[in-house]
Parts: structure tokens; sequence; C-alpha cells
């Protein structure tokens, strides 16, 4: 499928994308998402391997756009909706049922 990411045309098949991803460890997800095969990766990772470019080069839209159109299922954090961070061990502890409590 013809697709326009950074006003280049690009020739994109699903299989391709497939293979291009294969043994990419996935960086961190901190907004638009793109799921493939089993793995969730930021779609600003796979639009730098798919397309060769710098990040800066295209917009998370374009790339979400493309992938949509090859049938991947992209998805987005809502936008008021901050990382939530794990308690630590020792607060997780703390928290536990029949833990002494600071009177």
């Amino acid at each position: 499928m013809r697709c326009v990411i950074a006003r280049f045309p690009f020739d994109l098949t699903k299989s391709g994308v497939l293979e291009t991803m294969r043994g990419v460890k996935p960086e961190e997800v901190v907004g638009d998402s793109v799921i493939i095969g089993r793995r969730t990766y930021p779609v600003m990772q796979v639009g730098q391997a798919v397309t060769r470019q710098d990040r800066r080069d295209f917009s998370a839209g374009e790339v979400v756009r493309a992938m949509t159109k090859l049938g991947f299922t992209c998805r987005s954090l809502p936008r008021n909706t901050a990382p939530v961070r794990g308690l630590v061990r020792l607060q997780h502890a703390s928290a536990l049922p029949g833990a002494p409590t600071a009177a």
C-alpha cells in the first residue's frame, strides 16, 4: 500500500512492517502506540524503523494513519492522564493488610 510519510511516498505492506519490527525491542510507550504481533511499540519508533528517517521528520499522526490502513491496531493515551508510577517495595509492604500503621 502506498503511504505518504514526511512528504515521501512509501510502498508499505503488513508483512514488510512485521519483518522490519521483528527482533526490535519496544521502547517505553508514553504516547501513541501500535500493536505489531504481540508487542506494543511507540508510533515514532515504528515510523523510524519503517521509513529509516529521523523521528523529527514525520509526525505521529502520519504513522498512525499508515499503520491503521495496513490493519494494525493503534492506541493513544488520553491527554489528561499522567503515567502512573508503581509503588516502591517498602510502600507496598506498608500497605499490606495487618501491617502496623503510624498513630
